[in-house]
């Protein structure tokens, strides 16, 4: 709007004053062929308007081929300029943290037949020609095709080459349908994380799933979507994990590499696995998601939080003594057991790096069934692992919490949860004490998750010396086969027997929680890595065994050892000692090298 003078006029704005223009030209034009008419001259009239018609279409041709111009020259179709029109099933690449591709959608080509546009006598030809230019063609589908007389589809996915080289024939009857197609060009590596979509263009599984309106909207952008994982710590985790199922003749494997601070997934693998790119062609069983679908009654691993829980709570110390020479009688008449047998009374830490079953009950009974309730809640130990995943699965926990169970969830039966949980709830033990949500996506720069204090400070920076201990090798621990020299590798081991028809059996389910590096403040840098094995057998290394110290623990360690130059984690000068050096055996304490006990 124009602005107002002194004397309170408004000038006309710039638009008025064009309409004006134009009105009075149009009126002028038509004066002048009312005088052409009325001084007998109507060739010039003609004339006249064959001249204004001729402008008028001459200003149009011009009007367009300018705004042509502007767009095929500035409107930057993708960039930040122009929006582009994106298809509605378009999905944005996927990478991993170092901006290697993870998923892509690529334009494919479906082939169409319609043997009456074949001139006659040429249907040989046509026919030979199709098959040496698309080897992958079925000749009875060509044939059928041939003689069916209407329009039919040949074959499907083909690339831009392979479409060239049919196009270039110039046989008539051939057409060409666009089909997009996601892609996944690694194949079966981190399939279960990375997940898949549908010919729509629809997330249906992992991260494919979880993200799935974001990645819409990164594709309608022009841009991407990075995920946590780093492919160099993948590949070393589905090569060890594929080894130890190999080796140990297992049914089923997975494992996770997590950043314990920002809870960035860094690496997921379940076994068995599938392809991505053609998800039907493997069995239902083999795209179940193991570490988050499944759930299990992991063991030991679970003394971990027992303990840190009557360490925060204040009801023992590193040093109080359990006696635990005798099976502990539960009230449904069911004995636990130890691994090592004889006559012994062992310290709290010794009831970690032993892994007994009995001094982990009897510190659950003492601290009592609503106090262990609150740990085990906080430790989400009660509910599905939040996550972005669909897939992540509530656990199944006992009705009530009664001294018979409590005793059982204080050394890991009589609950069942997933891998993913036990993850999630093992960052709080060692990160500082704070429960965090694990995460597929990666986090900028001094990201600080959401998190829950479960325990404190002090508690876990013991739990972190508890774990170094039981993989130092002096003394040894049930978890001595996963430590790598100058890497300061601490963890748990965990073995439990299997449900089977209604009563425990004797396969295992073995697992180690791995923790590295444990020296430092309690804010540095560390990562958990976590080992599970379905049903491990007896190896000729494994000195007749099946507990997690001879498989979960040594696969754990070569995992580390591989991934310690990626995260950035430098191998220590000299070896670091074992912490709580001051802590000492009490009389009566098993030399052998300690086992993680099963029930």
């Amino acid at each position: 709007m124009s602005p107002i003078d002194h004397n309170g006029y408004r000038p006309p704005s710039t638009l008025t004053q064009f309409w004006r223009w134009l009105v009075e030209s149009m009126w002028r034009i038509e004066h002048a062929f009312e005088r052409s008419k009325a001084e007998g001259r109507a060739i010039d009239d003609a004339r006249l308007r064959i001249f204004l018609v001729l402008t008028l279409f001459g200003l149009g041709f011009i009007a367009l081929g300018a705004e042509a111009s502007k767009r095929a020259l500035f409107s930057h179709l993708g960039g930040s300029g122009v929006e582009a029109t994106t298809p509605p099933e378009a999905r944005a690449d996927l990478m991993d943290r170092n901006g290697q591709l993870l998923a892509t959608d690529v334009t494919q080509y479906s082939v169409y037949l319609d043997p009456r546009d074949i001139s006659p006598g040429h249907e040989q030809e046509t026919r030979d020609q199709l098959a040496d230019a698309m080897p992958r063609l079925s000749a009875d589908r060509l044939d059928k095709a041939m003689k069916g007389g209407r329009r039919a589809f040949l074959i499907g996915d083909l690339n831009r080459q392979e479409r060239d080289l049919v196009h270039d024939l110039g046989r008539p009857g051939v057409e060409f349908q666009e089909v997009p197609k996601r892609i996944y060009p690694l194949g079966s590596t981190a399939s279960h994380l990375i997940g898949f979509a549908d010919t729509g263009g629809h997330g249906l599984a992992g991260a494919e799933r979880a993200l799935d309106a974001p990645i819409r909207g990164a594709a309608a952008a022009g841009g991407s979507i990075t995920l946590s994982i780093d492919l160099r710590v993948q590949a070393a985790l589905d090569s060890e994990l594929a080894k130890a199922a190999a080796k140990f003749q297992t049914v089923g494997a997975m494992g996770m590499v997590v950043d314990i601070h920002t809870g960035e997934i860094l690496a997921m693998s379940s076994l068995p696995t599938f392809d991505p790119n053609d998800p039907g062609r493997s069995p239902m069983a083999n795209q179940i998601n193991q570490v988050a679908q499944s759930r299990f009654e992991l063991g030991s691993v679970f003394k971990a939080f027992t303990l840190a829980a009557g360490l925060d709570s204040g009801i023992v110390n590193t040093n109080t003594l359990f006696d635990v020479h005798a099976p502990l009688q539960l009230g449904d008449g069911r004995p636990v057991h130890d691994f090592d047998k004889g006559d012994t009374t062992l310290a709290l830490w010794q009831v970690f790096t032993h892994s007994s079953n009995i001094g982990a009950a009897k510190l659950s009974l003492m601290a009592g069934p609503d106090r262990m309730a609150k740990y085990f809640k906080s430790f989400g130990l009660f509910a599905a692992a939040p996550s972005e995943l669909s897939e992540s699965t509530r656990p199944i926990v006992p009705k009530k919490l009664g001294d018979v169970t409590l005793a059982q969830i204080a050394f890991g039966q009589g609950v069942a949860v997933s891998p993913l949980a036990l993850a999630t709830g093992y960052t709080a033990v060692m990160n500082g004490g704070l429960y965090i949500p694990l995460t597929i996506k990666k986090q900028p720069d001094g990201y600080q998750p959401p998190a829950t204090r479960v325990i404190s400070e002090k508690t876990s920076e013991t739990m972190l010396q508890l774990m170094r201990m039981n993989v130092h090798d002096d003394p040894k621990g049930s978890g001595h086969k996963a430590d790598d020299v100058g890497l300061r590798v601490g963890g748990k081991t965990g073995s439990a027997q299997k449900p089977e028809n209604g009563h425990y059996g004797k396969n295992n389910i073995s697992s180690f929680v791995g923790v590295f590096p444990t020296d430092g403040g309690i804010s540095a840098k560390r990562y958990l890595v976590l080992i599970t094995l379905d049903s491990p057998h007896v190896t000729k290394d494994s000195a007749g065994f099946i507990t997690a110290g001879w498989n979960a623990a040594p696969t754990a360690g070569a995992v580390i050892d591989r991934i310690a130059p990626f995260v950035g984690v430098a191998r220590a000068p000299a070896a670091i000692t074992a912490p709580l050096p001051a802590l000492t055996a009490p009389a009566g304490t098993p030399a052998a090298p300690a086992q993680e006990s099963t029930q």
